[in-house]
């Protein structure tokens, strides 16, 4: 018993010197700096040390403690900065500097790319267009709107791998929708050898665990890949305030932030306004503490005007504002659009097949025409009565859905025939209007697709008068 307490206070109370790996709280440091005190001589000398972190996840991070009474302190390896006893030949330095030199990517030569080359996928001529774009941006603002199937997630892998090689960035944030998450992690581990997390409940509670239950998850680690539904609200939201800095500063807190669909992100617009979602000002208010900004999306016009250009406000809030049309200069800035059809190789031949659509004609027999033609005449007068009453907008949004029940099949339409005509017969008293239920109800009907396609085959269904 006596031995082991002897070997502990050995182990605490051993000097570290500067260079050498030491275990502190639980984690790796190097000893940047001893400084030892000189209070009396009969008093123990003590040495105020300086750490620098060695984890990935607080890399650069310093630490300064009293060697002597910090507990659990350690030193993991013994030996030092090494000492200079020799030089080498002149050709042997040459060759090590030409090794460091092929091996690095610097900020001033912006026509040697890394990526490409270290990445395990291979790459097509124009996955190199963003790339090339955002390295030459001071500050990287990229809306990357390249057609279904052209390598969005690749494009993306390449600019942030060069941009950590470079030392323009060392944090990373990938904001998804969930169904993407592991698909990110396992394309940037496997593609580009680049370790992501995913940060979502169970990754909280793990860290807690671990360090505690003040440990922060949007610090835990330099690359995180995150749900825009889990972080919009609730924990996620919670953790990200605590965060982030009250008012903007340089540098910026985090550096490059990734949005995956980020049509999901721009405000559900109509013919008259725009509605913010919580996925809006989410990335609304953490967008400005990015250093660099990647969005990448297949539809990133959805027809509204409001809200495309709230979407490059999103982007890049010098250069565009909402409701303020871009000219086509300011908009190839910062977005790349490239379409399937646009795309040849060097000889001049598409890369990819001609997609040409065939309209197939459904033989509807006089029955189903009949039950369509009830049905059209029936929601017609409903929404001549509701439109005489100032209530029309939201018997048209349950006529939709009437039809689409119809389309779908006789049985679906039943069920909801049958709940419809329950709810008529409950003879419930009617209520004053509600602008907030109503403003509800006009972001629920934006989200349903088809609306107007369904209109047009309903007509062309209707039996001739």
């Amino acid at each position: 018993m006596e031995a082991s307490n002897e070997i502990t206070n050995q182990r605490y109370s051993a000097r570290p010197e500067p260079g050498q790996l030491v275990e502190v709280r639980r984690r790796q440091w190097v000893v940047a700096d001893v400084v030892t005190s000189t209070q009396g001589a009969t008093m123990a000398p003590q040495n105020a040390v300086t750490l620098s972190s060695i984890d990935e996840d607080g890399l650069g991070e310093t630490l300064e403690v009293i060697w002597e009474i910090e507990p659990g302190a350690a030193v993991i390896e013994r030996a030092g900065l090494p000492s200079i006893t020799g030089q080498d030949e002149a050709s042997t330095l040459e060759a090590f500097l030409d090794a460091v030199r092929w091996g690095a990517a610097t900020n001033a030569d912006r026509g040697f790319l890394q990526a490409p080359f270290r990445s395990g996928v291979s790459i097509e001529d124009f996955q190199l267009d963003p790339l090339v774009r955002a390295i030459d941006m001071a500050r990287v603002n990229l809306l990357i709107a390249d057609d279904v199937g052209l390598g969005k997630t690749i494009e993306a892998g390449l600019v942030i791998q060069e941009m950590l090689l470079r030392h323009r960035a060392r944090s990373v944030l990938i904001v998804c929708p969930a169904s993407l998450q592991e698909k990110w992690r396992v394309e940037m581990l496997e593609k580009f050898g680049l370790d992501f997390r995913v940060v979502d409940t169970s990754y909280v509670k793990q860290l807690r665990r671990e360090r505690g239950i003040h440990a922060n998850p949007w610090t835990s680690y330099p690359r995180l890949i995150t749900s825009m539904d889990w972080a919009k609200g609730g924990e996620g939201l919670r953790a990200l305030r605590d965060v982030l800095p009250p008012h903007l500063g340089y540098p910026r807190k985090f550096d490059l932030l990734v949005v995956d669909e980020a049509h999901n992100v721009a405000p559900a617009a109509s013919v008259h306004y725009a509605l913010e979602s919580q996925r809006t000002r989410l990335i609304r208010s953490i967008g400005p503490h990015f250093q660099h900004r990647l969005f990448l999306t297949a539809t990133p016009h959805n027809g509204y005007t409001e809200s495309f250009t709230s979407l490059l406000e999103l982007l890049d809030d010098q250069r565009f504002a909402r409701n303020i049309v871009p000219d086509e200069k300011q908009l190839a800035q910062v977005m790349i659009r490239r379409l399937k059809s646009e795309l040849v190789d060097a000889e001049g031949k598409p890369l990819y097949a001609t997609r040409k659509l065939q309209a197939l004609e459904v033989a509807y027999t006089p029955e189903e025409r009949a039950i369509h033609g009830k049905l059209n005449d029936f929601c017609a007068s409903r929404e001549q009565s509701a439109h005489d009453a100032g209530s029309s907008f939201g018997v048209s949004f349950v006529d939709q859905l009437l039809k689409k029940r119809l389309f779908s099949s006789p049985a679906a339409f039943a069920a909801t025939l049958e709940k419809h005509l329950a709810t008529l017969s409950e003879g419930r008293q009617k209520k004053g209007k509600d602008p907030l239920a109503e403003r509800i109800l006009r972001k629920a009907i934006l989200r349903i697709g088809n609306c107007q396609a369904s209109c047009r085959i309903f007509h062309v269904l209707k039996p001739p008068t």
